[in-house]
């Protein structure tokens, strides 16, 4: 009995020691069941585009920077744009302030005079100036002139004349004038544009010319009873098309753009200091009285001639601009007649 009991202990484990092996059994075949079930896990997060918060910071950082960057590159570029464009600026300023400069006096030096003139801003040259001297009838002629060109060449003639001198050329071209002529004690002063004669007497500026512009009221009048018309284009003009009431040429406005000078009369006494003459070059940034005074803090005509065209073109005058200093030396004159100029 005691055999038979041990023999069927061994055929196999109670229901009591079974039960662990079942039960990790059964967690196994759950566990391969689950792994089966599971989907398959990516290879890569990376791929998936998948970033941690961190380094997603750090990639919109980097991409800042690199625009910061683009940015000041840019920047950069237009800042030595600017730079190149004002040194380019700056060497013409110092290359092209003095084109013409000069000047003469009398032989006793009753009469000085100074002129310069530049070509500035403008692509071409049409602004002219003259200085003449000649006796006539036993009188002493002194000529001085200012010639602002438009459209083509300047042409020192009447205007009749002129006209028959362009006649197959460019309808338009024409020219301003601005002359002083010194007779005995006398100085005549004839104006045709906007070029201008200015005096300085007893230290005051005078403008002996008054400007022909079309807005100006006598002139707009004159020009409308003529069937003309002046309107606004960046300035005001006749037909639309000139800038001045008053000029030789202009074929095609001739029945408006007159050539009829202004002229006045000064007497030359201790009081007159000097004349300028110049083309609205100057006159279109520099005020008269402005212009007295940078010729009385200059040592003579010629170098305040040079010093108005300067300070012209310094305050971005765009046009062409001459000038003419006379100034009169009233100690070496003798019977308050200016004797004749030798001129270089």
């Amino acid at each position: 009995m005691a055999c038979d009991g041990g023999a069927k202990e061994q055929e196999g484990p109670s229901p009591a020691s079974a039960a662990p092996a079942v039960v990790a059994a059964a967690r196994a075949r759950a566990r391969a069941r689950a792994k089966a079930l599971r989907p398959p896990r990516p290879r890569s997060r990376k791929g998936l585009g998948v970033r941690h918060p961190l380094k997603l910071c750090r990639f919109f950082a980097t991409a800042q920077m690199k625009a910061n960057a683009r940015v000041r590159e840019a920047g950069e570029a237009t800042l030595v744009a600017a730079l190149a464009a004002a040194q380019k600026e700056s060497e013409r300023e110092n290359v092209e302030v003095a084109d013409i400069s000069g000047g003469w006096k009398s032989e006793d030096g009753s009469l000085n005079c100074g002129y310069s003139s530049i070509r500035g801003r403008r692509p071409g040259m049409e602004d002219f100036y003259d200085i003449k001297s000649s006796r006539i009838d036993d009188k002493q002629i002194n000529f001085f002139g200012v010639f602002d060109g438009h459209g083509g060449e300047t042409y020192k003639k009447t205007d009749a004349d002129f006209l028959d001198a362009v006649a197959e050329g460019n309808i338009q071209v024409g020219s301003t004038a601005s002359t002083a002529v010194l007779v005995g004690n006398h100085l005549y002063v004839a104006n045709v544009g906007d070029s201008r004669a200015v005096i300085s007497k007893a230290g005051k500026a005078i403008a002996l010319s008054d400007d022909h512009k079309p807005n100006r009221s006598d002139e707009q009048k004159r020009i409308e009873d003529a069937g003309g018309i002046v309107t606004w284009s960046g300035t005001w003009r006749v037909g639309g098309i000139l800038a001045m009431s008053r000029a030789f040429g202009n074929r095609l406005l001739k029945r408006f753009v007159v050539a009829d000078p202004e002229i006045q009369d000064q007497e030359i006494d201790g009081e007159l200091d000097f004349l300028i003459l110049a083309s609205d070059g100057l006159w279109d940034v520099v005020p008269n009285e402005h212009a007295v005074a940078f010729v009385k803090d200059e040592d003579g005509p010629e170098a305040a001639a040079r010093k108005l065209t300067e300070i012209a073109f310094r305050r971005g005058s765009t046009d062409n601009i001459t000038c003419i200093v006379v100034e009169f030396r009233h100690d070496n004159m003798s019977d308050g007649s200016p004797p004749s100029a030798n001129q270089s």
